[in-house]
């Protein structure tokens, strides 16, 4: 199977024809002095976390309700200017990037939590609202929203790009934990996408259409989403490996026997090397999964136990425990931080963040297979991952202004695609696709890249939403 390497970003392109003085001055009609046209508030949110090249967009706006959204999209409409979603900047594709200019709708304002339902398990919030302040809010109910990508990114932004994180192997992702959309369509509609219901057959499903959508098809403005009860017991748990090896096979094992860990993460000698420099910590130099385990008291220390034991059939060492709050917290906060920890190894290189994902039974193969290619080449790069559904991420450590160094991050971010589509996986397992992996989608959906096209078109006909982004121009 043949892939294109993802071409690198496309240079800064001439403001949009329309972003004149008097469309700034339509802007500030709307939103008053929430409009921004200075530089450093334009490069600030034509960045993410990635290696893409900053493409700033020509204004800032920061709307504060979903009316406002909707008056800011119907004057793009209206002059065929680009329209680019942005909520905490946490993104690793370069998902935010002005590709033409245009108007960034920075969402952070709109930061209300509008209803919590404790019988109904399920909450309401505007798009800006992150996860971390919505568990805040939530610490005196017994409830808790469980996805956790690490960054503390906005709740519209991980719904808009189908985002997961640790508990996914538990909780699954924001797929399965949004049941409910309010957003602005290209033209300016204001569009709920679902009851509150959690099931229903009326009509098409138009929040998993938009789930993961990237920003390429409207703008979310209020999320809907299902909670969960705090469990009784919450443990986690460190255990070092004598082989990379030995720790996925444990991961597959453990899941193939239906064991309910809430997170399973793996980190490779170098992640931990990062890891340990970063956060201070003193975890053996070795291939390392950290677990968590949620339930009763009884269910807890039944589930370790039977992960301990499966562990040490395949070269495990001694389980270190964290019950306290505390210490958990500071547990994945060091996991959390291992992108930062990562770029310590190499000072001055620059992180290029990849992620795919695979059917679990595949996983060890595609990882083995991954360190092979890693340990012949000249780039450093540590291994992470969410492996309890199938899911891994590297860290290219590049030098920016090295040609050779950004060439062979592509050829090994070639590989590693390459094999994960040939396993039955999928070129990205959640990071979104935004620039960086376009030109994989075709291998991986073929025709229906076709009918993707067509829902663009049919949505957005004039190519003003987020463009470049998902399918290539």
């Amino acid at each position: 199977m043949a892939l294109a390497a993802p071409a690198p970003s496309a240079p800064a392109r001439p403001v949009a024809a329309a972003v004149d003085d008097a469309f700034v001055a339509a802007l500030a009609h709307i939103l008053g002095d929430r409009v921004s046209t200075a530089q450093a508030v334009r490069e600030q949110h034509g960045r993410d976390e990635s290696y893409h090249d900053v493409e700033a967009p020509d204004v800032v706006v920061f709307p504060e309700t979903t009316e406002e959204v909707a008056e800011v999209v119907k004057l793009c409409a209206a002059h065929a200017v680009p329209v680019i979603p942005f909520g905490t900047g946490t993104s690793l594709e370069g998902g935010v990037a002005a590709t033409r200019g245009g108007v960034c709708i920075d969402v952070s304002r709109m930061n209300r939590i509008l209803r919590v339902s404790t019988d109904d398990l399920d909450v309401t919030v505007q798009a800006g609202v992150t996860r971390k302040q919505l568990n805040e809010h939530l610490k005196t109910t017994g409830l808790f929203f469980p996805i956790d990508p690490g960054a503390d990114a906005s709740l519209g932004g991980m719904a808009a790009t189908r985002a997961s994180g640790t508990n996914a192997v538990r909780y699954g992702t924001m797929r399965e934990n949004v049941l409910s959309l309010t957003v602005v369509m290209p033209d300016g509609r204001i569009v709920k996408t679902a009851r509150r219901a959690r099931k229903s057959s009326a009509g098409y499903d138009l929040t998993r259409l938009f789930v993961g959508s990237e920003g390429t098809l409207c703008v979310i403005t209020e999320v809907t989403l299902r909670l969960y009860g705090v469990p009784e017991a919450i443990s986690a748990a460190v255990c070092p490996f004598e082989t990379l090896e030995g720790a996925v096979r444990t991961v597959i094992q453990t899941i193939q026997m239906g064991i309910p860990v809430a997170r399973v993460e793996l980190l490779d000698e170098l992640s931990i090397k990062a890891v340990n420099a970063y956060s201070k910590l003193d975890n053996p130099v070795q291939p390392t999964l950290f677990f968590e385990f949620h339930g009763t008291e009884a269910g807890v220390v039944e589930q370790a136990e039977m992960v301990q034991a499966i562990a040490g059939e395949h070269g495990g060492g001694d389980f270190r425990f964290a019950t306290l709050a505390e210490d958990r917290n500071a547990l994945w906060q060091a996991r959390h931080n291992a992108y930062y920890a990562s770029l310590r190894l190499k000072p001055g290189s620059k992180g290029w963040p990849t992620d795919v994902c695979v059917p679990i039974s595949q996983l060890a193969d595609a990882i083995l297979e991954t360190r092979k290619d890693l340990e012949s080449s000249t780039l450093m790069a540590p291994m992470v991952g969410h492996v309890g559904d199938g899911n891994f991420h590297l860290v290219f450590l590049v030098d920016p202004e090295n040609p050779a160094d950004l060439q062979e991050a592509q050829r090994l971010n070639d590989r590693l695609v390459e094999r994960a589509l040939a396993f039955g996986g999928t070129c990205t397992g959640e990071h979104g696709v935004g620039l960086g992996k376009r030109d994989f989608l075709i291998a991986e959906h073929g025709e229906a890249i076709s009918v993707m096209r067509q829902l663009k078109q049919a949505l957005d006909p004039q190519g003003i939403m987020n463009p470049g982004k998902v399918l290539r121009p």
